[in-house]
């Protein structure tokens, strides 16, 4: 069975999807990645991943309704997909599985 990767980008942006449930739209994941991490993102470099998740199976998407905030333009929410959650926890397990071979590190005074 093949195993599936994600990049960082791919892996933070699915997380914040799953994690803003029907919050989780283009312009509200970049304001959280640039409030979270201090990294700016563009919305269309956002966009291009949520298209690759989607493409890959692990989102899906739905067009909410229009909004006067947004000149009467309806936004694309974004969910997570069974596969979605499965590819994270996943990475999850491996992470954790690496992190116990790091040594205890003491810090020593200079």
């Amino acid at each position: 069975m093949r195993r599936e990767f994600l990049n960082d980008f791919e892996e933070l942006i699915l997380t914040l999807v799953a994690a803003l449930r029907e919050n989780a739209y283009g312009a509200a994941i970049t304001i959280e990645i640039e409030q979270w991490l201090g990294r700016k993102v563009t919305l269309s470099a956002v966009h291009v991943i949520l298209y690759r998740l989607e493409d890959k199976g692990y989102i899906k998407s739905t067009v909410g309704g229009a909004t006067k905030e947004r000149g009467g333009r309806r936004k694309r929410i974004y969910s997570i997909t069974n596969a979605g959650l499965a590819v994270l926890r996943s990475m999850k397990e491996t992470r954790t599985e690496i992190w116990k071979l790091v040594p205890l590190l003491k810090i020593v005074n200079s």
